[in-house]
């Protein structure tokens, strides 16, 4: 054999902490997996039903319905930078149903592939993170309705509709760090899974959903955005409501840092259990 020949021979060398160190390159080689899991949540969400995708339609309009006669009729709350309720309601919508089907979704994900996972090896991290995309579908499903709402009412957005993006990001990097410890803990303890739709109620009705965070009294702002998505949705009426609808920047920055910290939790505690999981599932 060619020296030339010798070198392009790949040589496979098994060390004591090589699979840790490699373990984010792992996550990279395996992105085709990434792709066919995700293709496949996409698939068996919206096969073989009667609604389809007019689901991601009719939920977040209902909500935004329901929501607008309670809070904008009945209680008759005020809206937020001069917007019609319905437009503020929705903007506060979108990344909230992103968060809650991020969430509920990738919490569940791992006990739901418990084949795969006890029978073959990947980063398990793969199965959390694909199920990200049917939740980014029905999100730009959502904007569609968006769009509609904000022609309706005559709402032109700002220069800073261009940083719409950056929350996504943000908005999913919020709802992944919470996710990945449920999904270790739901391998661990099945009756975690019980825990996960309260949360997400409880967290539909503590976050500025429905209303606006201007109504939060001034000496308790602060300590209002240790919830992370106040910030979230904060930015995302600020980017389609413009400059009228100004972020709230001390609370702002509390909450990318509680996003930062849940973050790193959730990824250490999903590392760090993800070993047994084959055992235990």
């Amino acid at each position: 054999m060619s020296t030339s020949q010798a070198d392009s021979v790949r040589r496979l060398v098994l060390e004591a902490g090589g699979a840790d160190r490699q373990y984010w390159l792992d996550l990279w080689r395996y992105r085709e997996l990434f792709f066919i899991l995700a293709w496949r949540d996409v698939a068996v969400r919206y096969k073989q039903t009667v609604i389809g995708i007019a689901w991601a339609f009719l939920r977040p309009f209902l909500t935004m319905v329901v929501f607008t006669v309670v809070f904008g009729r009945i209680a008759k709350l005020p809206s937020e930078a001069g917007a019609p309720y319905a437009v503020m309601v929705f903007t506060g919508l979108l990344p909230w149903t992103l968060f809650s089907s991020v969430l509920g979704d990738a919490a569940a994900s791992v006990v739901g592939n418990g084949q795969l996972v006890s029978k073959v090896y990947f980063p398990r991290m793969v199965i959390p993170l694909a199920t990200m995309v049917v939740a980014l579908i029905d999100f730009l499903v959502s904007l569609v309705i968006l769009a509609g709402l904000m022609l309706w009412y005559a709402v032109i957005p700002g220069w800073q509709i261009l940083l719409l993006p950056g929350f996504v990001v943000l908005t999913l990097l919020a709802a992944l760090g919470p996710a990945m410890w449920l999904a270790a803990m739901i391998v661990k303890f099945r009756d975690f899974r019980f825990v996960v739709p309260f949360v997400i109620q409880v967290g539909l009705y503590i976050s500025p959903v429905g209303f606006s965070a201007t109504l939060v009294p001034d000496d308790w702002k602060l300590l209002y955005n240790l919830n992370p998505l106040v910030g979230v949705i904060d930015g995302f009426r600020w980017c389609i409501l413009g400059g009228d609808s100004p972020i709230y920047l001390p609370g702002f920055a509390l909450s990318l840092v509680v996003i930062g910290v849940m973050l790193w939790w959730g990824t250490r505690s999903f590392r760090r259990t993800e070993r047994s999981f084959a055992d235990l599932i």
